[in-house]
């Protein structure tokens, strides 16, 4: 994977889903989907049902489907998204 990446972790209140690296990553915001990248501004974003995915370079693409709200967090690179419901799709 290139170099340019961020770090990303997802959980339920049952247990962790994923925690990983990500090029780029596409979340339902409540507003509708919206995307961070590398070096992305600092963020704290309420998430509604939808496809979290996570697009992770040679090693392909990973999708969620998030079936409750949630809070996305964005941070020097890192990214950490709590949710009520939801589960590896692919």
């Amino acid at each position: 994977m290139s170099d340019k990446v961020f770090k990303i972790s997802i959980a339920t209140p049952e247990r962790a889903l994923f925690d990983g690296e990500a090029s780029s990553l596409i979340a339902p915001g409540k507003s509708g989907y919206f995307g961070v990248l590398v070096d992305h501004a600092p963020l704290i974003a309420i998430l509604g049902p939808g496809k979290i995915t996570i697009k992770r370079g040679a090693a392909g693409d990973t999708t969620f489907d998030c079936r409750s709200a949630g809070i996305l967090e964005v941070l020097k690179n890192n990214v950490s998204i709590l949710v009520d419901d939801a589960e590896m799709v692919r």
